[in-house]
């Protein structure tokens, strides 16, 4: 199937036919409101963490002694160690509930039945992480997903003390009845022949304590051969590097790009959409840092990110999805249908409209860039285009509440600009391929790849 990257229709924005998803969702099942004063009241363990202190180094230490009183190993680490040639699905911040989170279980599904297990890159539940919400956030949608599912948590996961992730993924006090305990805690290994993966816990304020910081240089040490690092923040998003810092000094970033370590790809969720950055980090290695948070939640957008210009990687060798242009025209037409719903005075929703080749156009002028899809590089950019683009994305880019962008347009209808990842390793290769969930009836039983990367293994 056509990607986004070759035609408006491999984008999602002209359906063949209706995705089924919606006949998944649970009857009664309301959308999930990101503005709505229960989920704003709910997230607001962010800022205490960030005011008064993050609970979740103190907390974090206290679950993993618990986890080793009862058995858990030293270096909790999991053996699949029968897997010659693993594969895995990588997906992040799937936790809404709604039809958004449904869109992309059928593709999932039909691109990723057949592999071993499931990694969530954070967010498990929104949104506080609260153990009744596991039913409908998470048990529910990937029922028929039949092999084990880890998971590392996010910032929301650890809004209630992670009390329900610690019940779903570690038994801890008490396992949940739906699915096996597969994993010793929130951080931890997995071993499989060819492979060590490596999932941290980056709390609410994206950092490690000393402890987990003495245990990722241990275990990335105490095997050799490549190492794939999981967790629920990104270290390069939107054209930037947040290297995770670890209490009492250092930082992630240091020990992945640190040759010894045997690091060569790094996936995290907490940004939902997703972006690959091939950076060169000297002596001729090249991590693959990978931010895959499409799996369910808002779509936040692309068309805020500048031009990317960092030592080791540049724009040239980025891969984005959505496509910065599909992301304009896509925030244009619902900031377009509010603008005319709320405020009126005669104008309409069309003022405000960007077709989507049209939109590429405009973000390739203004960042000096080659449009990527064929159509857009002959898209005709005239002045009302300009004037409509200049209300919905300012060329002085977002102030105040226009931070929220994407928080406010959440939507349940294609195009939806989801994703997921599917990792093969074979014949000394790890073979990475973003797939898209478009909520089109057509890409569920052939969803588009949006990105495909070999990475060799030496």
């Amino acid at each position: 199937m056509a990607s986004s990257r070759e035609s408006r229709r491999g984008a999602g924005w002209a359906c063949s036919t209706p995705g089924a998803f919606h006949a998944l969702v649970p009857p009664g099942t309301e959308r999930h409101s990101w503005i709505s004063a229960s989920a704003l009241w709910s997230a607001r363990g962010d800022i205490r963490a960030r005011l008064l202190g993050d609970p979740s180094l103190r907390r974090r230490r206290a679950w993993v002694a618990e986890a080793r009183a009862r058995g858990a190993p030293a270096d909790l680490v999991v053996d699949r160690m029968a897997l010659a040639e693993p594969s895995f699905l990588v997906l992040g911040d799937p936790g809404e509930g709604d039809a958004s989170q449904y869109a992309v279980v059928p593709p999932l599904l039909t691109a990723g039945r057949d592999t071993d297990f499931m990694v969530v890159v954070g967010d498990v539940v929104y949104p506080a992480g609260r153990g009744a919400n596991y039913a409908a956030h998470f048990f529910r949608p990937y029922r028929d997903y039949p092999a084990p599912i880890h998971a590392v948590p996010g910032n929301h996961d650890w809004y209630d003390g992670l009390r329900g992730f610690m019940a779903c993924f570690c038994g801890l006090p008490a396992a949940r009845p739906e699915r096996e305990p597969v994993q010793p805690g929130s951080y931890f290994a997995i071993d499989t022949g060819p492979l060590r993966l490596v999932c941290i816990d980056v709390g609410i304020t994206d950092r490690l304590d000393a402890e987990q910081g003495a245990w990722l240089r241990r275990v990335a040490l105490a095997r050799r051969g490549p190492k794939v690092l999981l967790s629920g923040t990104p270290i390069y998003a939107a054209g930037a590097r947040e290297p995770l810092p670890i209490e009492g000094g250092g930082t992630v970033d240091e020990i992945v790009r640190d040759e010894r370590y045997g690091f060569v790809a790094a996936f995290a969720g907490d940004v939902h959409n997703y972006q690959r950055y091939p950076v060169d980090v000297g002596g001729g290695r090249v991590v693959q840092y990978v931010a895959c948070g499409g799996g369910g939640a808002f779509t936040n957008e692309t068309h805020s990110l500048p031009r990317v210009s960092l030592p080791g990687v540049d724009e040239a060798d980025v891969r984005l999805y959505p496509l910065r242009g599909d992301s304009l025209s896509y925030y244009a037409k619902r900031y377009g249908d509010w603008w005319a719903r709320r405020r009126g005075r005669g104008r309409r929703a069309a003022d405000l409209a960007l077709d989507p080749d049209v939109a590429a156009a405009l973000m390739a002028e203004r960042l000096g860039l080659e449009p990527v899809r064929p159509g857009a590089r002959t898209a005709r950019v005239d002045d009302r285009a300009r004037r409509a683009a200049a209300r919905v994305f300012p060329l002085s880019g977002y102030r105040g509440l226009d931070r929220f962008f994407s928080e406010y347009w959440d939507a349940d209808d294609p195009p939806l600009f989801k994703s997921f990842v599917r990792v093969d390793v074979a014949d000394r290769a790890l073979r990475l391929r973003c797939f898209a969930a478009t909520g089109c009836g057509e890409h569920e039983a052939d969803p588009p790849v949006e990105d495909d990367v070999v990475v060799p293994l030496s």
